[in-house]
């Protein structure tokens, strides 16, 4: 008999996309599932459809909480869930039919206890956006070491929605799959598994790149089965010139997160997780707005002072383009003159 799934979706004040959110997973041909619908404190009436919701199948079980973002959702959904593996879908995505079946039967096939599927990116007009990951040509299992390799040089997805997880990495069973013991007192890592850290953005590459040490590695099918919904107003996508996402900073802080991670699990990828803690401050430069360029800004001047200190380290790594250098160097020197300098730039371009 198939294991059992369970399917964990946070919802927050999505009312016009959660249907069909629900749909495509209640559609899958992989029928042994349960699906947990977290809401997540909702104000605009999702509360409402999710209690609609949950009477339209018996497979679905529906949990109330006050709001604390998409990670706190996700852990009560992780202590709630009872199936063997674990995934996760955004309420206003959707998934094809066939994504639990095909991921299940490739953890199967090869004893990983990670299977990942392709993705695609949708705009709200229905346009198909260029790919942030390009999934392989064939099935392809990728050790920890080059799955970290691929995160480090942005071609890998970290994003758990995609992915099918042993339940065990979770701390919800005794894992069938190669996961390495856990090691008591592991940076951000439980003894009762792995959880999403509470209150920060970018969570799903902070979890994945603490649980790859842990695992033999990721299986990856050529297939899109995941379908990524940009709406405006995301994490990433401010128009406002003043708003600056949080996301910016914790990306610098799992940065230097990883870097420890690979010096102490994967030595010989010191230089690329060094060019990427490079590119992750190269990124909150180009992002933070100029009034906040700021004495009072103490991640601010933690950056500069960083990018300052390892101005050699930074002209030597083999992995920064010159482009990134030329950019990290005059940042370094006249942050606030290069940035209007970059905008005009950008303004002529369009």
């Amino acid at each position: 008999m198939s294991e059992l799934i369970s399917i964990i979706v946070p919802i927050y004040n999505i009312k016009e996309y959660l249907e069909r959110c629900v749909d495509s997973i209640l559609a899958q041909t992989y029928e042994n599932i349960e699906v947990l619908l977290v809401d997540d404190g909702s104000t605009d009436g999702t509360a409402l459809l999710v209690d609609e919701l949950g009477k339209k199948d018996n497979r679905i079980r529906v949990f109330h909480k006050e709001n604390g973002g998409s990670s706190s959702a996700r852990n009560l959904g992780i202590r709630e869930a009872r199936g063997a593996y674990l995934g996760f879908i955004d309420s206003d995505d959707y998934i094809e039919p066939c994504m639990f079946e095909k991921l299940y039967e490739a953890i199967q096939r090869t004893g990983m206890p990670i299977a990942q599927g392709g993705r695609e990116e949708i705009d709200e007009q229905g346009n198909i956006l260029p790919d942030i990951c390009i999934p392989p040509k064939k099935e392809t299992v990728y050790s920890s070491k080059d799955f970290m390799k691929e995160l480090l040089l942005h071609k890998g997805d970290c994003s758990f929605c995609t992915k099918l997880t042993d339940a065990g990495l979770f701390g919800k069973r005794e894992s069938q799959s190669g996961v390495r013991s856990v090691e008591e007192g592991d940076a951000g890592e439980q003894q009762e598994g792995f959880r999403f850290p509470e209150g920060a953005l970018n969570e799903d590459f902070h979890v994945l790149v603490q649980m790859l040490p842990k695992i033999a590695g990721i299986v990856c099918i050529p297939e899109r089965t995941y379908h990524v919904f940009y709406k405006s107003g995301s994490n990433t996508r401010v128009k406002d010139e003043n708003a600056f996402s949080r996301v910016y900073g914790d990306n610098v802080d799992n940065a230097d997160m990883v870097l420890k991670i690979v010096e102490k699990e994967y030595p010989d990828l010191k230089t690329i997780a060094q060019r990427f803690g490079f590119y992750q401050r190269l990124d909150y430069l180009l992002h933070i707005p100029i009034p906040q360029m700021t004495r009072e800004n103490l991640q601010y001047q933690n950056i500069m002072h960083y990018l300052r200190k390892h101005r050699k380290e930074i002209q030597r790594n083999p992995e920064l383009t010159k482009k990134q250098k030329v950019y990290l160097r005059l940042l370094s020197m006249a942050p606030a003159m290069v940035r209007r300098i970059h905008r005009m730039m950008k303004c002529r371009n369009h």
